[in-house]
């Protein structure tokens, strides 16, 4: 009994340092499996089988309805099975992809107001929105904007300056 339990605590430990040793494995034998374990052979994986095939053995054992060989077939089937899982899960989170991350660039065409008034060939500071999200930008612009002043964006030169223009009723 003891020694499954050791192998569980074991896999329980594997299961910890893979969360900083993220990896690990799956550059181990530098491309001489390519492909054939790809993903089985991660350390979640391995920490997964090891845990529960220790913690299953433990368990088949102490339950006293068979004994130490029979305890190992039936951890080692708790084992694959956990380690099943935990390939299926974590091709599920890699595989899961989120919208494209916005950029500067998104903003152009987009309208704000100014905060700063502007002065011609000068800086001021605008107001916009990317993503939703409120974004305070370094304006220049071609002609004085006073402060309230609704603008649209003409050209984004830096990630934090942009380029603008009043909006003017026939603009609307």
């Amino acid at each position: 009994m003891a020694w499954f339990l050791g192998l569980g605590v074991t896999g329980v430990v594997l299961l910890a340092l893979s969360l900083v040793f993220d990896g690990l494995l799956d550059g181990a034998f530098d491309g001489a499996l390519d492909g054939v374990l790809e993903g089985w052979l991660s350390l979640p994986v391995v920490a997964g089988f090891t845990a529960m095939t220790g913690f299953g053995g433990a368990i088949a054992l102490g339950t006293g309805w068979t004994g130490p060989a029979g305890a190992t077939g039936a951890g080692a089937v708790a084992g694959v099975g956990a380690a099943w899982l935990t390939y299926r899960f974590s091709r599920a989170l890699m595989r899961d992809q989120t919208a494209v991350a916005p950029s500067t660039d998104d903003l152009l065409g987009t309208s704000g107001r100014v905060v700063t008034a502007i002065p011609a060939h000068g800086y001021g500071e605008v107001l916009l929105r990317l993503a939703g999200q409120p974004l305070k930008c370094a304006a220049r612009s071609a002609e004085p904007v006073a402060r309230g002043t609704e603008v649209w964006v003409e050209a984004v030169p830096t990630g934090t300056s942009v380029v603008v223009r009043p909006v003017r009723p026939a603009d609307r």
